[in-house]
């Protein structure tokens, strides 16, 4: 890389607390969004592009992000979905023979702003301690008044609905049109490393818009059905509520992560909260309930659905739970083909623990094929 001179770059907290750094590259202007943390030690691209960072300003942990370059097949979706990137020390050049440019080359082609030499560490520290909130970074250093105006004006993660931003306009198809299974995801901000994992256990899946009904995704007669991850808010998602509601009252397979899970929840009366600042990293310990092992998995959200109303409920179980904070993890429907997680088995480039819950979901589906063929039969 030349040498170019950097120009200065701020981080300005919503309660006026200011974090400095240098723009990477010849980025300049404004990035605004909710402000977390990922304690991930790789997998930066994967992190960039999930659809379910949508609208944040990323602190990644690490303390050297760029340092093995990008790959296209590392991406979770079609662009990146971070609002910004903040960072202590940023690779400009990178050493992987399999990579297919420099970060700074993708940051340039998708117009992201990011900010690096800052002291991550205090950063971090003080989001744990005062928890998540909107953030502007930005190289406009000399109008600290302006930026506290603008930054006033972006509306709150709380109540707030992305999962619209993000999700495709029209369905389409993913894997081979003539595998076993037939599955019908609604796409509330899907990553492809979902689409493969589902695939490669034998199914033909046709992604459906954020809004689908249930007569739109049963009319493909699917064998079964999936809510997938995504950004925002999950309480405004009426629509997506009512389909896992229709779903659920027919007994028809259905398995959801994430933001998927807490739409579940929410269609059983399970209301859902914003965290003190989320669960983002892929090294969260979780447990499951039903076999007492432990779990290494891989989260990113911020919002998590009621415990003691959980609990209160006679239809669900609680079969996962995370281990530093006891929030719920995991949960199933006692009567009902159904269950949801609130963290990531597909997780890219790992840890792969709960892989199995893919397993678990297409053994739902085959239970209920031979329900249904031996209700014909008799």
């Amino acid at each position: 890389m030349k040498y170019i001179q950097r120009k200065k770059a701020i981080i300005l907290l919503a309660d006026g607390t200011i974090f400095h750094g240098k723009a990477v590259g010849n980025s300049e202007g404004n990035a605004f969004g909710e402000v977390c943390f990922n304690t991930g030690m790789t997998g930066y691209q994967e992190i960039f592009t999930d659809p379910s960072y949508f609208g944040q300003l990323m602190v990644a942990t690490n303390a050297h992000i760029g340092n093995y370059g990008v790959n296209d097949y590392e991406v979770e979706s079609d662009s990146i979905k971070i609002a910004g990137l903040i960072c202590r020390n940023f690779s400009y050049t990178y050493s992987r023979e399999a990579a297919d440019g420099s970060l700074e080359e993708f940051f340039e082609e998708n117009n992201l702003l990011a900010i690096s030499d800052v002291d991550t560490r205090a950063l971090v520290s003080y989001i744990r301690e005062n928890g998540a909130m909107n953030a502007v970074i930005s190289t406009e250093v000399d109008d600290i008044d302006d930026l506290k105006q603008q930054l006033a004006k972006v509306p709150n993660m709380k109540g707030l609905e992305l999962a619209s931003k993000v999700s495709t306009d029209k369905p389409y198809f993913y894997g081979d049109e003539n595998a076993k299974f037939r599955i019908a995801a609604l796409d509330l901000g899907i990553k492809k490393n979902i689409l493969r994992n589902l695939a490669q256990r034998g199914a033909y899946v046709k992604v459906f818009p954020y809004n689908a009904t249930f007569e739109e995704m049963s009319s493909w007669n699917p064998d079964g059905y999936f809510l997938s991850n995504g950004p925002g808010d999950p309480e405004p998602l009426e629509s997506a509520i009512e389909l896992a509601g229709e779903i659920i009252k027919r007994d028809l397979p259905l398995f959801g992560i994430c933001l998927g899970h807490q739409v579940i929840s929410l269609a059983n009366g399970i209301s859902t909260y914003k965290m003190h600042n989320g669960h983002r990293g892929i090294n969260h310990p979780v447990k499951n309930l039903q076999t007492g092992k432990g779990e290494i998995t891989s989260q990113n959200h911020g919002f998590a659905i009621n415990r003691e109303e959980t609990e209160a409920n006679k239809d669900v179980e609680i079969t996962h739970v995370h281990l530093n904070d006891n929030t719920v993890a995991g949960i199933r429907l006692k009567d009902k083909n159904c269950f949801s997680v609130q963290y990531h088995p597909e997780a890219s480039p790992g840890p792969h623990d709960s892989s199995y819950l893919f397993d678990q979901f297409m053994e739902n589906i085959r239970n209920q094929e031979q329900i249904e063929s031996s209700i014909v039969k008799n």
